[in-house]
């Protein structure tokens, strides 16, 4: 929470939050796409020169099959799509340690720099933030209104890193324990419950001030 107050209204102070999930969900979406579009050129290219060197590197294909032998889809068992998806199993998991440590490093990785990325398309850099304080006449307590842009960089970015970082820990670790579904859903739908919850109760509050008022 910063402290700011408004130039308009003399002595009228409130607290500006910056979340530890400032971008919210977004680092694991974006992600998700990224990884899913380099299966899409993966296997794209796999099957049109399955016996290229080259090819193998972003990702080598093989059909997986049932007990009955039915093949059901084909996974990456080699190159780049292999080493960023989850490990199969627990036991995959320690068969190949470089493999999980690689996709804990990539997926934490990506999720800190599309989380610093979502904040400037967004418009919720610290330029976008500092702009809609001077627009609306805020400043930080304390200070002068020209600090307002290195004060919010001190925050603004390390939480949207930080949160893209613990973001990207727990699908990991969903993913490590063999969750039901992927760590990835699973994050989604809380987060997305996690939202509509506090805006319900942001509404609530909101229609409960306006009745006080009429009263």
């Amino acid at each position: 929470m910063l402290a700011v107050k408004s130039q308009r209204a003399r002595g009228a102070e409130q607290k500006y939050p910056i979340k530890l999930f400032y971008t919210s969900n977004m680092p694991i979406i974006l992600q998700t796409a990224f990884v899913s579009n380099l299966y899409f050129m993966s296997q794209m290219f796999y099957n049109q020169a399955p016996n290229s060197p080259f090819v193998k590197l972003f990702g080598d294909w093989s059909p997986s099959t049932l007990e009955t032998g039915a093949v059901t889809n084909t996974v990456p068992v080699g190159g780049l799509a292999y080493y960023v998806s989850p490990p199969a199993t627990f036991a995959a998991m320690l068969q190949d340690p470089f493999h999980a440590l690689f996709y804990l490093m990539f997926t934490l990785t990506a999720c800190a720099i599309f989380a610093r990325t979502w904040t400037e398309v967004s418009g919720s850099s610290v330029r976008d933030v500092a702009r809609h304080f001077r627009e609306n006449q805020i400043v930080m307590k304390g200070h002068r209104e020209t600090a307002t842009a290195k004060i919010l960089g001190r925050y603004i970015p390390i939480a949207a890193a930080l949160g893209g970082i613990c973001i990207g820990l727990l699908t990991v670790v969903a993913d490590y324990m063999g969750a039901i579904g992927s760590g990835t859903g699973i994050l989604l739908t809380v987060t997305i419950i996690f939202e509509f919850q506090e805006a319900f109760m942001k509404e609530n509050a909101a229609m409960m001030g306006k009745q006080s008022i009429m009263m």
